[in-house]
């Protein structure tokens, strides 16, 4: 059939007219894209010469009809809400995506109801649409890792799960399924240390409601730091919403307390709803009140006079993840089916009385 100009159209090359043009099988030509390693390296050098020459693509198509498989990695993510300064996963996600890239993957962002932890998934599982997942949220207990075992699906999750009501933070969880995680324990105790090197003997907590598994795991870094030290916390930990304006009335309140001369924020959100209460209050930040927030955020370094942050290695947490989902998706074994990471303090002016 001719097209409308009447020239004929033009034929896509297929791996069987690089393996003609090369003089090789079919397999040959599959193992050169494929599996470059099982070939000599003058063969595979002839054969990507005339990949290149003919700009012969393999159909992902067909190749995912053969082996069903997608390469692609589900990933659900939400939007960052208002009045916070939670858009900290964008430097996961990249850094996700460009490690995922180098084994052959692509991830897939999703999205789904905000009060249905599984929403999304179901559908992605029913099209056979993805490999695997990788579970990122585990405020609720990961639901969401139990939903995806009960079918067999492969996932691998940023976060510990935390299934145990009696678990105590700090305690290793007890998981059957592959995980990175931050110690945020480690983190909070790192601000609090810090505050107290500053000067600081009443160093309040401004923290999330006790439902938070990973805010109470924080906390407890304040509380260690604060004991060691032999300070009492009585009346020092306060507990509010991830909203900068609501951390800036809890702030007012506890800043009623004028012996109270530094705060430890369990988010960058609450740390920022600090600067403003001092802000208001005629108080300079780091030379009156000194304030470490959480999550080095976009928001931590562009305030004023600059928030200090824990930062988490979220680029390493992604690389972490990708390695664990090639043994995962490679049903190899694995030797720690959890792993730790560290963070460490971004000190800027907010917790430093020598800037002012």
């Amino acid at each position: 059939m001719s097209q409308p100009n009447g020239r004929h159209p033009v034929v896509p090359p297929t791996l069987a007219t690089v393996a003609e043009r090369a003089g090789v099988s079919r397999q040959t030509v599959s193992n050169a894209l494929n599996n470059p390693d099982l070939l000599r390296p003058d063969t595979l050098e002839r054969v990507l010469a005339i990949v290149d020459d003919l700009g012969y693509t393999p159909n992902r198509a067909a190749r995912q009809l053969r082996t069903r498989a997608s390469r692609l990695v589900g990933l659900r993510f939400e939007a960052a809400q208002e009045d916070t300064s939670s858009a900290l996963l964008d430097r996961f996600v990249h850094t996700l995506v460009e490690t995922s890239e180098r084994t052959g993957h692509h991830v897939l962002l999703f999205s789904g109801d905000e009060d249905d932890p599984l929403d999304g998934y179901d559908e992605l599982l029913r099209s056979t649409a993805v490999d695997a997942f990788v579970v990122t949220d585990t405020f609720a207990g990961t639901p969401q890792a139990a939903f995806l075992q009960s079918r067999g699906a492969p996932f691998v999750a940023f976060g510990r799960p935390w299934d145990d009501p009696g678990e105590e933070p700090g305690e290793e969880p007890g998981a059957d399924w592959a995980w990175v995680d931050v110690d945020g324990a480690h983190g909070a105790r790192l601000a609090t240390e810090h505050l107290l090197a500053e000067g600081h003997m009443r160093i309040a907590w401004l923290g999330w409601e006790r439902s938070s598994r990973i805010g109470q795991d924080r906390r407890s870094g304040w509380e260690a730091a604060m004991r060691a030290a032999g300070h009492d916390t009585t009346g020092l930990g306060v507990r509010t919403t991830d909203n900068i304006d609501a951390a800036r009335m809890a702030a007012h309140q506890v800043l009623d307390d004028r012996s109270v001369t530094g705060f430890v924020c369990v988010s960058d959100t609450l740390g920022i709803g600090v600067l403003h209460a001092l802000q208001e209050r005629g108080l300079t930040p780091g030379h009156d009140v000194g304030v470490v927030g959480f999550d080095d955020s976009l928001g931590a370094q562009m305030v004023w006079p600059g928030l200090s942050s824990v930062r988490q290695p979220l680029e390493q947490v992604a690389v972490e993840l990708v390695a664990l989902l090639q043994l995962v998706l490679g049903h190899k074994p694995i030797g720690e089916q959890g792993t730790m990471l560290q963070p460490t303090l971004v000190v800027r002016r907010s917790s430093r009385r020598d800037w002012a």
